[in-house]
């Protein structure tokens, strides 16, 4: 594999990075991804005007930016936080303005012309508007190479939604979904990767989630929103031709900036309820003797904002809540009925259906404060705190529940220093995130099955889920932006980070046993249970990680057409757990006495064996990122674009952290010799007979010094970081229609990811195979259970995983002004896309040799995806809004076992018939006091056809000399909302 960043033209560049980040030393200030900025021409009659002045004026702050206009007649206003600014010109003492709005992340070019300038005039007192004219075009960004969305205030304040995630509304981008499962969870997912690869900026800091999945922290299994949506400004979304700034994904990025106080007192209140009463029935709430389960959905917050002292220092302060009470249904596997339940268990299932809790609480705080012009200072900090009782449905029952806890604390400390044509932004930030799942109950569990131990009808008892993990540490980065080189702004920058990352997993903590229930109720058939393995730990895994990241970027203005954009990043990180890291000697001893260490086998066990100095960082993350706009006729009304890149993801911890916790928190299995299930205790290594003291977990782990029964996962020594490749080309598009502007972009993508962590089986046969023939065929079973004596399965961790997805984007948009106060927008997304895989969640694929032994599957997203959204702000101060989205099904992998036996499963695809369609619509009333206190009361009806969407189907099909199973591919879970009435009350000052 060919690796970029070799060559001696980008060791100079990243050298002049380097340099210019620190010419002017260090401070903390608005990052360049959420900054805005203003650049264009301004011309004196038909000349350049040189040494004229542009200065940028916050209509709501007071912030000033000012810059002097270059020979070229050329200006650059950089760093700019998105709002409303008054952009004076100031020629000879000649003076006008005009007024404009940038938005998150913008480069707006506009053009500036004065007149009624004589030659040789005198530079006394500024003459009146009328005499200095100055036009500029529409500050709308069409000449840039990123395939990027906006979503604004306006649209985040209207829209219809079902929860206050601010990330609900990035689905408005083409290629982008918002996922709502059927527990209520959220993510965000850009094109064929896992949401894994997204990242979230917030005011320039990314929020990446560097342990578990979700892409960014907290929302690895969480109904929780990231942020209070009252505290967020507008965001954009990019999903490709992101420049060389933006550092740890390989998908989408979004941009968002928060609210800061104005020189006016504002405040804001807001409660919104939906219940029982005001939602229809789910499908399977409607069958025969089930019952409406009760539900409840509240959301309240405040928030206040002004100055501390007006022009110089505001705050800003918001508070938001959320409590949940969540239907669940259960479903009994093995087609039984309650009837057919042991009276215990009958009476846990109850009604068929649950009610989930969730409570979740928000805070932010933000101050910022302007020394003259130069200096600008930011102080924010944000603190999560959420609960809720997870993993109660399908087949298990309420004492089975996992209590989840969510925490998050983040602090960002900015300073911005301007010096001329030099604009410094730097950030020292501090964050504690942690997301801690543990058993409601600290009991056996209790699994009751049908004949095969496997066929799980019911689940009781205790849950298995014990875990806590996060991340911890601070950062440091600065960015540099020099605008003195005639149509070039040069970017670069510096990141170092410092962060502890910490799993504590202890599987099976409470030890499940199964019942066969045309047995017996009291004595298990078998257990599954974890112990710690002495002098090696309890289960805990943690690294002190430090990171670091530089880049260059150059946004080339060559003329008024065309416009190009060059940037380079590398990115290093060092992981001391993994680097670290030594195999322990029992495992080194019988891993190379093992099959997998014969000649005929394709594992190189030295490959695995790690003796802690072995092992080295990637350090060859190079990221060249390139992209290019043509303005056809020079007035950004008919572009076209395009661009390629390369951009670095991170390795999960979670991923890594299992060859160090796994080694000291066994997981093991007995099977007990009953009469329907007999085996044998002299010799076989997992048999016992059953003794009662088992159920008690302390007897039951002091007996876990078993051969054969611990499974050793291994990391290959040579890990490389996941990225991606982008490739676009697309025309963008202004039109005048009906005396309206609206815009149309349409793009082809394509995407390629390379790298993705997969777990294989790395278990061989005496002769060192991994199927019995070559090539194998469809009586052929993987080498599940063949150990290396004295451990059980070898579990190898790689690099494997490839995505590679091919799209059409189609956008149109009619932006929403208050000059024109209404808005739609409608995006379109085509996607043919495949993974070398059939992974689905973790990525653990153990049924081929190697990853590519699998061939290529259908990618995990829908083929047509079309979002349309409108905003209508209709007379006496009501506001109409909707947004409607239909999409094919996704496809989903499953295990095939329509085959002899049980061994010769594999892994197989399919396509469901439902398609996801989801219309929701609002409608806002705003009562204006005329003493600055307003009030609003809104209605949205979230799923107005009551449209059943399904999160999950029956995937068991049957097989291996059972007759095929006639519910396979039929839905077993709804997507939430059904159809719901959400009422909102507000107040405004």
């Amino acid at each position: 594999m060919k690796r970029i960043g070799t060559d001696r033209p980008a060791r100079s560049l990243l050298s002049l990075a380097l340099a210019g980040c620190l010419a002017l030393g260090s401070g903390a200030a608005l990052a360049q991804s959420s900054a805005a900025t203003i650049r264009g021409h301004v011309h004196a009659d038909s000349a350049p005007a040189a040494g004229a002045t542009v200065t940028a004026v916050n209509t709501a702050t007071g912030l000033r930016r000012s810059v002097r206009v270059s020979g070229e007649g050329r200006y650059t206003l950089a760093g700019l936080p998105p709002g409303t600014y008054r952009v004076e010109v100031d020629a000879n003492g000649q003076t006008a303005s005009r007024e404009l709005t940038v938005q998150v992340g913008q480069t707006a070019t506009v053009d500036l012309g004065v007149g009624g300038l004589p030659e040789g005039a005198p530079t006394g007192e500024a003459t009146t508007l009328e005499a200095v004219q100055v036009t500029a075009q529409a500050a709308v960004e069409t000449r840039t190479s990123e395939v990027a969305s906006y979503v604004t205030q306006k649209q985040i304040q209207a829209l219809p939604q079902n929860t206050r995630n601010f990330l609900a509304f990035a689905d408005t981008a083409p290629g982008v979904q918002f996922i709502t499962d059927a527990s209520g969870n959220t993510r965000i997912r850009s094109g064929a990767q896992s949401a894994n690869a997204v990242n979230v900026f917030i005011d320039g800091v990314g929020q990446k989630n560097y342990v578990t999945t979700g892409g960014i922290s907290g929302q690895d299994t969480s109904r929780g929103n990231p942020f209070p949506q009252s505290a967020i400004g507008e965001y954009k979304v990019i999903t490709q031709n992101y420049k060389a700034e933006f550092d740890q994904l390989s998908s989408a990025a979004i941009v968002a900036a928060t609210r800061s106080g104005s020189n006016e007192f504002e405040g804001s209140f807001f409660w919104d309820r939906t219940s029982t009463e005001w939602r229809s029935r789910s499908r399977f709430e409607e069958r025969e003797g089930a019952t409406k389960a009760e539900s409840k959905q509240e959301q309240y917050g405040v928030s206040f904002g002004g100055p501390i002292i007006r022009d110089v220092a505001h705050f800003f302060l918001a508070y938001e809540a959320k409590e949940y009470q969540t239907p669940r249904n259960f479903l009994l596997g093995r087609g039984y009925t309650p009837d057919q339940l042991p009276p215990d268990l009958r009476e846990q299932y109850g009604t068929g259906t649950y009610t989930s809790p969730f409570k979740e609480d928000l805070y932010f705080a933000k101050v910022d404060w302007l020394f003259g012009e130069n200096h600008y200072f930011e102080l924010t900090a944000k603190y999560r705190d959420e609960s809720e009782t997870i993993q109660v449905q399908d087949q298990r029952l309420p004492p089975a529940a996992t209590l989840n806890t969510n925490e998050e604390t983040r602090v960002d400390l900015r300073y911005q220093l301007t010096a001329g044509d030099w604009l410094n932004d730097a950030h020292i930030t501090y964050e504690d995130a942690f997301w801690s799942p543990l058993p409601a109950n600290f009991v056996p569990g209790y699994y009751l099955s049908d004949g095969n131990w496997t066929d799980t009808i019911v689940r009781s008892g205790g849950s298995d889920n014990y875990q806590d993990k996060g991340q911890k540490g601070w950062s440091f980065q600065d960015d540099l932006t020099y605008s003195g080189w005639d149509g070039h702004t040069l970017k670069m920058g510096i990141k170092y980070k410092k962060v502890d990352l910490k799993t504590l997993e202890q599987n099976k903590y409470n030890p499940v046993f199964y019942y066969d229930i045309n047995e017996s109720l009291d004595v298990p058939v078998h257990v599954e249970f974890g112990a710690p393995v002495a002098g090696f730990g309890n289960g805990t895994a943690s690294s002190g990680n430090k990171q670091f990241g530089i880049y260059i970027q150059d946004d080339w203005e060559v003329n008024e057409h065309l416009t190009v954009n060059l940037g380079v990043r590398w990115d290093y990180e060092q992981t001391p757990s993994y680097e670290d890291y030594v195999t322990p000697q029992q495992v080194v001893d019988a891993l190379r006495a093992s099959n997998a260490a014969l000649p005929g086998s394709s594992v190189d066990v030295e490959d695995y064996i790690s003796t802690g100095n072995n092992r080295k960082a990637d350090k060859d993350n190079w990221a060249p990122r390139l992209g290019f706009s043509w303005d056809f006729f020079g007035d950004q009304r008919h572009v076209l674009f395009g661009g390629a890149g390369r951009s670095y993801d991170r390795n999960l911890f979670d991923y890594l952290q299992n060859e160090v916790s796994k080694a000291s928190w066994g997981q093991y299995t007995y099977d007990f010799d009953t009469p329907a299930h007999p085996c044998d205790t002299a010799t076989g290594a997992t048999c016992r007979a059953w003794d009662p003291r088992y159920l008690d977990p302390e007897f039951l782990r002091a007996s876990a010094s078993v051969a054969g029964a611990r499974e050793v996962f291994l990391n290959h020594n040579d890990l490389e970081v996941p990225y991606s490749d982008q490739f676009s080309l697309g025309i963008r598009d202004t039109w005048a229609l009906g005396g309206h502007d609206w815009s149309t972009e349409l793009t082809l993508s394509y995407v390629r990811s390379h790298d993705g962590i997969a777990f294989l089986l790395g278990n061989r046969r005496d002769d060192g195979s991994f199927f019995p023939s070559d090539p194998p065929d469809a009586t052929d079973p993987p080498p599940w259970g063949i150990g290396f004596a004295p451990f059980s399965n070898l579990i190898l961790a790689q690099n494997a995983l490839e995505t590679r997805t091919r799209s059409v984007y189609l956008k149109v948009e009619k932006p929403y002004t208050n000059a024109s106060p209404w808005g739609v927008t409608l995006a379109y997304t085509w996607t043919d896309s495949e993974q070398n895989s059939p992974v689905d969640g973790w990525p653990g694929a153990f049924n081929a040799e190697r990853i590519e032994d699998y061939g290529w599957f259908p990618g995990k997203v829908p083929e047509n995806r079309v979002v349309l959204t409108g905003i209508w702000d209709g007379p006496w101060g009501m506001t109409f809004s909707g947004k409607g989205t239909w999409a094919d099904a996704t496809p989903r992998y499953y295990q095939n076992c329509n085959v002899s036996a049980w061994a010769y499963c594999y892994y197989d695809s399919y396509t469901p018939d439902e398609e996801f369609k989801q219309l929701d619509v609002a409608l806002e009333k705003v009562w204006d006091t005329g003493g600055g206190i307003s009030f609003r009361v809104r209605g949205d009806v979230l799923n107005v056809f009551n449209w059943s969407n399904y999160d999950g189907y029956e995937d068991w099909r049957g097989g291996a000399g059972e007759p095929q199973n006639p519910a396979w591919g039929t839905p077993l879970s709804i997507a939430l909302p059904t159809r719901t009435f959400k009422l909102t009350l507000g107040i405004d000052w």
